[in-house]
């Protein structure tokens, strides 16, 4: 195999084919659901650097009939596989494999799938009842078609790669998930391929998404930086007190935000603010034409999805979907509590 080339990929439609290949060096395999691209693009340039000069990167599409639901936009899903081939062989793939629905689902829909668990019933789950385990179980069947040594996948579906990574570790799959960070445009908006659905003004409401997400980091990371002043500079409740007495207001209220940061419980602080400055984005959101409809936003432990509780120390995820029109989009960004200072 050789790294990224101009020529069109080998493109296979059957295991079989697929199987049969010669391999030297790693497999990496970046599977989507077609309609591709810059996100997807950065993957398989992801795939590339991971396998390496002398390994081999596959691009897996196929929209699978398991994650929609009724309703859903599955007969309106894109179907571009001869753009999606060059744009995985501009960005290094070597194969896309392209299989129709029997040879993934030979005899029809599976009876046995992969149940994704408690963590498939909140937010994305809970809005979408099957959708994950749809997801999982082909994610199952194409890690056992393609056999790669490592599988990457976007973080801008974290909850995805969080069940991916389950999935891999409770079943024992012999293959290492990689995630790959969110791609965005200039203006902030997550590239995603339902973004063609957005007629203009619904676009602009769509990026209160990303705007949200960036409040929201933002006000962790004022947090964060007082919260770094007070173990460099202890201040007391006590002391602001002392200075509000002697009239200087400024130097009170800058004492007491640097106490209150060391105070999980504090009102105004903690996760809790930081949805709360997410939320207020989304809520004028909702007052636009058209307007953003809401349906979740929410700070999770990435382990598991639960909410994270005040005073939580380690990674977070900070997680909105909502809807523009007829178009469902979703976003994230990751965050640290309690990082080293």
């Amino acid at each position: 195999m050789t790294g990224p080339t101009s020529a069109n990929p080998t493109l296979l439609h059957t295991a079989e084919s697929l199987r049969a290949r010669t391999r030297a060096g790693r497999r990496a395999v970046v599977m989507t659901m077609g309609a591709l691209h810059d996100g997807h693009a950065s993957l398989i340039r992801a795939a590339r650097r991971v396998a390496g000069p002398e390994g081999e990167v596959v691009v897996t599409v196929f929209v699978n009939p398991l994650q929609f639901g009724a309703g859903e936009d599955l007969d309106r899903y894109p179907r571009t596989l001869d753009a999606d081939i060059k744009i995985a062989a501009q960005a290094g793939a070597d194969t896309v494999f392209a299989p129709d629905v029997d040879e993934v689902y030979p005899g029809g829909e599976p009876q046995v799938r992969v149940g994704a668990g408690p963590m498939g019933t909140v937010l994305e789950g809970a809005t979408r009842p099957g959708h994950f385990d749809g997801m999982l179980t082909v994610v199952a069947k194409l890690l056992h078609l393609t056999g790669p040594d490592v599988a990457l996948f976007g973080q801008k579906d974290a909850q995805q790669l969080a069940l991916i990574r389950r999935m891999v570790r409770d079943l024992n799959f012999p293959v290492e998930i990689i995630g790959v960070p969110t791609v965005r445009e200039d203006d902030g908006l997550a590239l995603s391929s339902r973004n063609r659905y957005l007629a203009p003004g619904e676009r602009r409401t769509a990026l209160a998404l990303s705007q949200a997400l960036f409040a929201g980091r933002d006000r962790h990371a004022a947090q964060e930086a007082l919260r770094a002043r007070a173990a460099s500079a202890p201040a007391s409740r006590a002391r602001a007190d002392a200075l509000n007495a002697m009239g200087e207001s400024r130097a009170a209220a800058d004492a007491h935000a640097v106490a209150e940061s060391t105070d999980p419980s504090a009102p105004g602080g903690g996760p809790a603010a930081v949805v709360a400055a997410a939320r207020l984005v989304l809520d004028e959101a909702a007052r636009l034409h058209p307007p953003l409809e809401l349906d979740y936003v929410a700070l999770v432990d990435p382990a598991d999805f639960t909410p994270v509780r005040p005073g939580h120390t380690g990674e977070a995820v900070l997680a909105v979907a909502a809807k523009v029109g007829s178009t469902r989009l979703i976003d994230n960004i990751p965050l640290t509590f309690g990082a080293a200072v």
